[in-house]
């Protein structure tokens, strides 16, 4: 993965691998983010989940850190400085998750602020930002900056994402956006999955490096480095 190429990389927070949430969550979308295999996903009567889960299958089981970006440096320079980053963190205690809609997405939200959740977003933003290659003219075109507030434009332009810093909210996200009439059964049959896995405490110990191999490529988890502090 070398500096320039289409290739991309991004920080999320994805459940450890013994937690019920990654094998639970990666069934409900279809695909397991740390191996790459597909899964079997839940049958919803008169609905299709498959094509309901499309576009976070290829993200796979995530709440975003940094968004996705092109390297301007190389993937062991990003690597080392991610590890330094979460080696200086102490790991923290994650609120429960709870289904939530976001603009009509159905996704996993904590049931309180976590300030430490907060903090590590805004360090992978801002400490790791040498390492992003600036989006092209296309790739801001997609972000609509025409309909974004002035300060999620700034966002856009220094950061390459509206969402980051006061903007950002941790999401876990399960579908495409739904119609009220898709949204009630897709999240009674959600919560029959993953509610319970979901509201367990855990501690948050590692940061995930995710790669995409090019362009329409399904991310995987490239390294999961842990917290020290």
């Amino acid at each position: 993965m070398g500096a320039h190429s289409s290739a991309r990389a991004a920080l999320y927070w994805a459940p450890a691998t013994d937690d019920p949430l990654h094998r639970l969550g990666s069934q409900w979308l279809g695909r397991d983010a740390e191996t790459g295999a597909s899964l079997i996903q839940p049958e919803i009567p008169g609905l299709d989940l498959h094509a309901l889960t499309a576009d976070p299958r290829g993200y796979g089981l995530h709440a975003t850190l940094k968004p996705p970006f092109r390297l301007a440096t190389s993937y062991a320079a990003l690597r080392k400085d991610a590890e330094a980053l979460a080696a200086a963190t102490a790991p923290f205690e994650l609120p429960p998750l709870k289904l939530a809609s976001l603009g009509g997405f159905l996704a996993l939200r904590e049931a309180a602020p976590c300030p430490a959740l907060q903090a590590l977003a805004d360090a992978c933003v801002a400490t790791l930002d040498a390492h992003r290659l600036p989006p092209d003219e296309a790739e801001t075109a997609r972000r609509r900056p025409e309909r974004l507030s002035p300060a999620e434009r700034f966002n856009l332009e220094r950061w390459g994402y509206p969402h980051v810093f006061g903007h950002w909210r941790f999401h876990i996200t399960l579908t495409r956006r739904l119609t009220p009439q898709e949204e009630e059964a897709v999240r009674l049959a959600a919560a029959a999955l993953l509610a319970e896995a979901a509201a367990r405490p855990r501690r948050v110990t590692e940061l995930c490096l995710f790669t995409q191999a090019g362009p329409g490529e399904p991310f995987l988890i490239a390294e999961r480095l842990p917290l020290g502090g």
